[in-house]
């Protein structure tokens, strides 16, 4: 069969790794992919917000199946615009996408629903949003509530800071059209934690967990990004936070979806704060993570497609998820000055030595070919050095060695990537 995946990042790359491992599958293209995910896949020049151009080209070439990775085309419906042209595709559709389009909507749906979460308030008029903040105990968490590359959150500590982070969201526009809504909300203290899974509408499976390392710089210090590095299992997620989480949470959330009228399929990615007073949903995801889906989707057994078109045609229930024992770290490969300003451009060296390792695996982010046909940077983030061990220690020594390996121009990366996990997985 021939399988299209629509995005160009991380996830993207490791979507097509996955693909290509099933035995049903003879060709994947990719829209508009990356200089990583060629290896992989065809890459077509289409946008991933280009629905027309995509249905034509899918058409045109008899694709069989259509994987979409990222957000801002599954908010913008894709799925249903492919559905409308007789295409088989894998995502929710827009009604049901909106858990991760509006933050608002996710909010007042777990609280109709019972499910735990931080307690908020949602605004939409500046003045009003500033003068609750007066009154609220700190520090607080501003949230635009439309889409903002994962980065449309601010953690204030100050009432001063939250003031300023409201006109930055809402008047300055720092995260566009997002911020015209916010949710201002409880700062929770916990371990964060992140659970992905399959979704059919009615049936969910839960993926192995995993554990984002969100902030910047070593320490989780610095700015919020998309995520510096992930690594899978989590090693706080233990069988009572499953049990826990598996009747208060996910089920709770597909049922009702379900209930509004709003049958999710496809993948739930669940932001877990794991609390003094039990798990709670810091926020939902309609997609796979980025990097969660590098960490986990290795270390997955099932043949992908088969799990895709199950969720498709409801039968989920059906399959049993498998994963392997091992643990995979995946640490990323930046450019200096991200989340804020960096340059692209700078050529990239060493990746020759992933070839043939099945344990070392590199995903790229922000590459591409330039006109000699080097590989160069071109985002904030642009590697994602993934290695798989018997072990957290070992995955992680594995995937720091590796990072050695590669070498361009203000290349940048967080020193502790999976360092606690580690630490925990000795204390045991």
């Amino acid at each position: 069969m021939k399988v299209l995946v629509i995005g160009s990042g991380g996830r993207e790359n490791a979507l097509c790794y996955a693909i290509a491992k099933s035995k049903r599958v003879d060709k994947i293209f990719c829209a508009p992919g990356n200089a990583g995910i060629s290896k992989y896949a065809e890459c077509v020049p289409i946008g991933a917000m280009e629905f027309d151009k995509l249905i034509s080209f899918a058409k045109e070439k008899s694709i069989d199946l259509t994987v979409v990775g990222m957000d801002d085309p599954l908010a913008g419906g894709i799925v249903d615009e492919f559905e409308k042209a007789g295409l088989r595709v894998f995502g929710p559709r827009k009604n049901a996408a909106i858990l991760e389009a509006s933050k608002a909507f996710s909010k007042d749906l777990m609280k109709k629903y019972d499910i735990p979460t931080a307690s908020y308030e949602t605004f939409t008029d500046a003045s009003s949003a500033c003068e609750y903040l007066k009154n609220a105990k700190m520090p607080i968490v501003l949230k635009a509530s439309g889409l903002a590359l994962g980065k449309g959150v601010l953690i204030c500590e100050t009432l001063e800071e939250a003031l300023d982070g409201v006109h930055e969201l809402m008047e300055d526009k720092k995260f566009g059209d997002a911020g015209n809504t916010i949710v201002i909300e409880e700062f929770m203290t916990g371990r964060e934690v992140s659970v992905l899974s399959f979704v059919d509408g009615d049936t969910i499976r839960i993926m192995s967990s995993a554990q984002d390392h969100k902030r910047a710089k070593d320490n989780d210090e610095g700015l919020n990004t998309g995520g510096m590095g992930n690594y899978s299992p989590s090693p706080f997620y233990t069988k009572e936070v499953d049990e826990f989480c598996q009747e208060h949470i996910y089920q709770r959330t597909v049922d009702a979806m379900k209930a509004e009228g709003r049958p999710f399929k496809g993948v739930i990615f669940f932001g877990l704060m794991l609390t003094e007073d039990g798990p709670k949903v810091l926020e939902y995801n309609a997609r796979f993570g980025d990097p969660e889906a590098q960490v986990v989707l290795p270390r997955m057994k099932n043949d992908i497609v088969d799990v895709f078109e199950a969720c498709i045609d409801g039968t989920l229930s059906d399959i049993e998820l498998e994963f392997s024992d091992e643990a995979c770290v995946c640490v990323i490969l930046a450019s200096d000055g991200y989340p804020v300003s960096y340059e692209k451009g700078f050529p990239i060296c060493g990746l020759d030595r992933f070839e043939g390792k099945s344990d070392y695996l590199c995903f790229h982010s922000g590459t591409k070919f330039n006109d000699a046909g080097e590989i160069v940077t071109n985002g904030g983030r642009v590697l994602g050095v993934t290695a798989l061990g018997s072990s957290i220690r070992e995955a992680r020594k594995k995937a720091y060695e590796a990072c050695d390996w590669v070498n361009f121009q203000n290349k940048y990366m967080r020193s502790d990537i999976a360092k606690a996990g580690e630490e925990a997985e000795l204390n045991r």
